[in-house]
């Protein structure tokens, strides 16, 4: 369920003649689509981002669903005459690669979406090639960018990315969180990659089983800007966010009106599915009507069935099963199988003793702090660190029972200025209590930690930085930020959490020479 790669990849074997030209008719192009050519292309290796790398008169071209080694016929997407690269996707393949498989969702396959006249959907750009060779290629991406913009040494370290032991061999049927657009009929759709327009849908491939089973594009979900659906692992229950446009948010009345439409859409479904309204007031809107005190200008979601949250279980070897509260839309990884393994990553990487305290950003409902506590044992602590109020609430609902783990709210990098400022302070109250911290773990939003949050993790001097991270661009410039400043990446670990996307995860494990954490 792994796979490696030690060195660049020879060119994968092709099948079927290159003809002198294309006989064919060009594809149709997508009614939203600007007509800005075609061109033959011998397609590169693969980049960050789901794309491979052609070039056309010395331009670099930026191809979607293509294989490294084939050629292609390709739609250009974006194609100034000033613009340093272009970009394109692939509508017909003039010569394959052995490794190129049918797309198994067909609204995200290139090459039958163009021949209707749209664009394919995003989410499952690796969708047309087989599993293993995906992560074949997501290792070359992750080393290609750690040398690239981390400057690390990789050429000769072997790069393992990880795959899940239940993942089924088409990469599907794994995500537990979909964000769905809605189209003016009321339908739920997914966008095209370039954003621009939104296909209705019957299915999602990618998601759990119990998502579709829910069959909710039988829904008018006319009047929503977004429908978000949150299908836990375990199977049990699911969770209906809908968000509405601003006009209807904007508007009690108006918003009480639409919410009784969908309560009786849904008042048909099991007991197990909860449903509820995300109302975000608009602020430009608000500015230009008279001035409200803060009580007016502020509406509750509302409940429109069921409960606000969901329940998520977590086992690990070590320390057994654990159930979590995760309110709303909050942070949760979104493989299935994703929040065990991450937290045997964590736990593995970070060797926490006994007595030892822990800082643990952008913790999120508490996943590593719950685990991280047991480790650290009733002499330790963990200081669970979240900005977003919801997340939280919900951390403290999750680790209430938990002594030694305390949760702080507020942005990671003025909690770690609290602790500077403050250290002999006590836990609570924004300090250290006269410890020391032996070990951060963080787990940063896709733009990565930054200088402003490095800067502090390293002069508070902690023996180890476990580094958990969704984007590996952002994962390489931190990791160059804290080389350069004497900090080791001793080892990394490279999961594929996100099957026929380009996305992975990593766990890298930061030390410094002469810096202990015992």
């Amino acid at each position: 369920m792994e796979q490696s790669l030690r060195a660049p990849m020879a060119a994968p074997s092709l099948t079927g003649p290159i003809p002198a030209g294309v006989t064919s008719a060009p594809h149709p192009r997508p009614r939203s689509a600007p007509d800005l050519g075609q061109l033959i292309l011998k397609v590169g290796p693969m980049a960050h981002g789901g794309h491979c790398v052609a070039r056309h008169e010395g331009r670099p071209v930026f191809v979607r669903h293509a294989i490294p080694g084939e050629t292609v016929l390709a739609e250009l997407t974006a194609a100034d005459p000033s613009d340093q690269f272009w970009r394109a996707d692939t509508v017909k393949v003039i010569r394959a690669s052995e490794f190129r498989r049918l797309n198994q969702w067909k609204l995200a396959d290139s090459l039958r979406s163009y021949p209707a006249g749209r664009q394919p959907v995003g989410g499952a750009e690796y969708g047309h090639i087989v599993l293993d060779y995906q992560r074949r290629l997501k290792a070359q991406v992750f080393r290609d960018t750690m040398v690239r913009l981390g400057r690390q040494t990789l050429e000769d370290v072997e790069v393992l990315v990880h795959g899940m032991h239940a993942d089924e061999p088409a990469g599907l049927h794994w995500r537990t969180r979909t964000t769905f657009a809605v189209s003016p009929g009321g339908r739920l759709s997914i966008p095209v990659h370039s954003g621009q327009e939104a296909i209705p849908v019957s299915n999602i491939p990618l998601a759990v089983q119990e998502l579709n089973e829910l069959r909710l594009w039988e829904i008018d979900f006319s009047g929503a800007a977004s429908v978000n659906v949150t299908t836990p692992g375990h199977g049990l229950e699911a969770l209906i966010i809908i968000t509405p446009v601003p006009e209807i948010s904007d508007s009690p009345e108006t918003l009480k009106s639409y919410a009784d439409v969908w309560r009786r859409q849904l008042s048909s479904f099991p007991k197990r599915v909860s449903a509820m309204v995300a109302v975000r007031r608009s602020t430009q809107r608000i500015q230009k009507t008279k001035p409200q005190t803060s009580a007016s200008a502020t509406v509750k979601n509302l409940q429109l069935r069921g409960r606000s949250w969901v329940r998520e279980d977590v086992s690990s070897e070590r320390y057994g099963s654990k159930a979590f509260r995760v309110t709303g839309d909050g942070y949760w990884p979104v493989h299935r199988d994703a929040p065990a393994t991450l937290v045997e990553a964590v736990l593995q990487a970070a060797d926490v003793q006994d007595g030892q305290v822990i800082a643990d950003l952008y913790s999120g409902a508490g996943l590593f702090s719950a685990f991280l506590a047991d480790a650290a044992g009733q002499n330790g602590a963990v200081l669970s660190v979240e900005a977003d109020s919801s997340a939280s609430r919900d951390a403290r609902f999750n680790l209430q029972d938990i002594s030694q783990a305390i949760v702080l709210e507020g942005k990671a990098d003025e909690v770690l200025s609290s602790w500077l400022d403050a250290p002999a302070t006590g836990f609570a109250q924004g300090g250290l209590h006269g410890r020391r911290v032996d070990t951060v773990v963080m787990h940063p939003p896709r733009s990565g930690a930054g200088r402003a949050v490095l800067s502090r993790v390293h002069e508070l001097g902690p023996g180890k930085i476990v580094y958990v991270s969704s984007e590996t661009a952002a994962f390489a410039q931190d990791t160059r930020w804290l080389n350069e400043r004497g900090w080791s990446l001793d080892a990394v670990q490279v999961y594929d959490l996100a099957p026929d996307t380009h996305r992975m995860t990593s766990v890298g494990l930061f030390t410094r020479p002469g810096a202990s954490s015992v």
